[in-house]
């Protein structure tokens, strides 16, 4: 692979300007097709061929309702009196409803035939039915719906709006992002010393973020893709990219400080540690595309679209990078390192500070080892309460919480999650009010409505109102409990759905598919990690690493999201269970960025040790090489997770804060102590690999191969640049 790399670096070096122009051109295409071909993104996260999915789909059939988006605009008088006394000001509030642009049907909280009012009377709602799908209003029509609201509110009402149409589709960019990459920015200038070549890093990555995300931009005109499906590809394309980056341009520094010509050093950067970035890429995608493990769509979309952004940011590093830096030339040094002339090579300077930390680590390996474990597991405790759910809380202050407030308030706390029962087969009205009795017995259970039969009589509806909050674990308890009940409902079949029933099944598929998809993306990676290094415990070694970095991010996740430590630090607005896509997604992205830097941090002491370094020499010579770029990357990457964190968007929130943890604690904690400490335990024994493994192709990601190139091919023709 490194003299294939080579020889693509040599060619990015020979035809740096078309290079160059025809990943322009690919951007600029890209932004023409998004403008063009895009579409919206969806909010709905349901999983095809479950009870709750099956239902909404039979619901839609029956009744023609179903996954429409729909505002609750809710009513409160004010104190002391009743809403009938403020009718003409409801019946003006529903009108205006009605008449809004893309409104189906508005319903009137004091409608004799169908009231919505509490028992006070004092409370009632408006349900304002949209339709497009949730996701699908725009901001013009919740402008629209919002001024209807300060009319009524002007008239003496409290109202508030929530529901599915309130919900905005998050983007991706802002000022919190913005705070990461200009930190990433800072980094990469003092890493470099030079702001042109951090500029160059931070452009080349941003090239590949923007062709990445526009093209998920240009799926979503012929496909349905979850809102989070394009920032979940920028944060991750944008934080690889520059890391990616990083290290083709760090090693291209090293041979031009060495004394090799313009040409040499990048096709030998390429060959290098290109051929790092090409197999850390590889196991990020692994994990990414074996995301379709779970059998989830929307899990899947997310997996296969960010991992496409990754391959993107891989293809970038190794050809467009080279060719910029071709261009470049030897401007990416500082101004003393450029006045040294080829025949005055300038080796960097050992950092004291990095042969200390390897020094210390090595020789104190047994006490280094016991304190990483025994600190990240105590991090790690708070996983065994981890609660997940799909239901989000709104923003704090915003009017969606305060509706919420106001009918837990008039009607019950369980009033904002009902429980929807589907009843099928001839009769089925009655068989939903036989059933109903029961149902009403459950504990946990506040109200169940009368059956509401569809049009040709062979399905009804009944409602369950639960006592507990949607989120709650007694709701979905009342879940299992409800299908426990109507498993055998004669003369017909009944299916359970709702906000919280679609929760349950989807958190249910994803424990199942947990202990598959480690399985599987773990074996895919030990194999590919097995070929790098031709070693089995190495590999080995790097995994249990992991695991301790999994425990330990979701025990701070856990610690902050769900108990509420240091909440204000993160900008947290309310405490809860963890968004059920969590856990997977950051084992699955953490996975492939975790041996990202056991790729690179090892390697080079696999590379030492290939040239003939004993074990602990090849440690200590391998981890001064790559510690310092590893430091730099890990830096860059936590920056740009740590940027999505304080943005408010529930569903990022958590699982930025969770890979920022992670990334933070395997850079620093896991590669820089665990993993020097546990191969200088090994000694020799970390570099063996069994004879029955011996077969298996070397992959040189370290780059020896190109020591048997001749030398006339290691001296390019100098070029007139920097």
């Amino acid at each position: 692979m490194a003299k294939l790399l080579y020889k693509l670096g040599l060619g990015a070096h020979k035809h740096r300007l078309p290079v160059v122009l025809i990943w322009l051109l690919v951007l600029i295409g890209s932004g023409v097709g998004a403008f063009t071909l895009g579409g919206e993104t969806s909010n709905s996260m349901s999983i095809p061929g479950q009870e709750s999915t099956t239902a909404l789909e039979r619901i839609q059939e029956k009744f023609g309702s179903g996954e429409t988006a729909s505002a609750r605009v809710v009513v409160q008088a004010p104190d002391g009196q009743k809403l009938p006394q403020h009718v003409k000001a409801i019946t003006e509030l529903v009108a205006d409803e009605s008449a809004l642009k893309g409104v189906r049907s508005a319903t009137n909280p004091l409608d004799p035939a169908a009231p919505s009012v509490n028992r006070d009377v004092n409370v009632g709602y408006s349900t304002v039915t949209y339709d497009v799908k949730p996701g699908e209003v725009t901001d013009e029509q919740r402008a629209e719906l919002t001024k209807a609201v300060d009319k009524a509110r002007a008239a003496g009402l409290t109202v508030e709006v929530t529901g599915t149409a309130m919900q905005e589709t998050p983007h991706v960019g802002g000022p919190t992002e913005a705070i990461g990459v200009v930190l990433a920015l800072v980094v990469l200038a003092l890493t470099y010393g030079s702001l042109v070549t951090a500029g160059m890093n931070l452009l080349s990555a941003g090239i590949g973020v923007g062709i990445g995300t526009l093209g998920i931009t240009i799926t979503t005109g012929f496909m349905d893709l979850q809102s989070t499906t394009p920032i979940l590809a920028s944060m991750l394309g944008l934080a690889v990219g520059i890391d990616y980056a990083l290290f083709i341009i760090n090693r291209y520094r090293q041979e031009l400080r060495r004394g090799s010509d313009v040409g040499h050093a990048v096709a030998t950067a390429v060959g290098t540690a290109g051929s790092a970035v090409v197999t850390a890429g590889l196991t990020v995608v692994i994990a990414l595309v074996g995301l379709a493990i779970a059998g989830i769509p929307f899990l899947t979309q997310m997996g296969v679209s960010a991992a496409a952004t990754i391959v993107v940011s891989v293809l970038i590093a190794i050809t467009l990078v080279p060719a910029v830096l071709s261009l470049l030339g030897r401007r990416v040094l500082t101004r003393k390192e450029r006045s040294a002339t080829l025949e005055n090579p300038v080796e960097p300077k050992d950092r004291g500070v990095i042969r200390g930390w390897a020094g210390a680590i090595t020789r104190n390996r047994v006490v280094a080892l016991l304190l990483s474990v025994v600190a990240l597991g105590i991090v790690a405790i708070p996983v065994a309460s981890m609660d997940t759910t799909l239901i989000q809380k709104p923003p704090a202050g915003s009017t969606q919480e305060r509706a919420d407030q106001m009918l837990a308030k008039g009607f019950g706390e369980g009033f904002n999650g009902p429980i929807i029962v589907l009843f099928e087969g001839q009769g089925a009205a009655a068989t939903a009010t036989k059933a109903s009795e029961p149902l009403a017995k459950l504990s946990d259970v506040a109200l169940v409505t009368p059956a509401q039969p569809s049009q040709d009589g062979n399905a009804a509806l009944v409602t369950v109102i639960p006592k507990s909050g949607p989120d709650s674990t007694e709701t979905e308890k009342l879940v299992a409990d409800l299908r426990a009940e109507l498993s055998d409902v004669e003369g017909g079949k009944a299916y359970v759905t709702g906000a919280t029933a679609v929760s349950v099944d989807v958190a249910t598929s994803l424990d199942k598919a947990l202990p598959i998809y480690l399985a599987v993306v773990v074996g895919l990676a030990l194999v590919l990690l097995i070929l790098v290094f031709r070693s089995l415990l190495v590999p080995l070694v790097g995994v249990l690493g992991f695991l301790l970095t999994i425990g330990a991010s979701l025990g701070a996740t856990v610690a902050v999201f769900q108990w509420g430590w240091l909440s204000s630090a993160v900008n947290l607005e309310s405490t809860g269970p963890l968004i059920s896509l969590t856990p997977i997604l950051v084992i699955g992205i953490l996975f492939g960025l975790a041996m990202d830097y056991q790729i690179f941090l090892v390697s080079r002491m696999h590379e030492a040790h290939h040239r003939g370094a004993k074990p602990l020499e090849a440690i200590t010579t391998g981890f001064r090489q790559a510690a310092p770029v590893v430091v730099a990357a890990a830096l860059i990457m936590f920056s740009v997770f740590a940027g999505f964190v304080p943005a408010g968007e529930a569903t990022v929130k958590s699982i930025a804060f969770a890979l920022a943890v992670g990334i933070f604690v395997d850079a620093f904690v896991v590669r820089m102590v665990l993993v020097p400490a546990a191969l200088a335990l090994l000694g020799e024994r970390a570099w063996w690999l069994p004879k029955f493994l011996r077969w298996l192709p070397e992959l040189d990601v370290e780059g020896t191969a190109l020591d048997e190139l001749p030398n006339e091919k290691k001296k390019q023709e100098p070029v007139s640049v920097g």
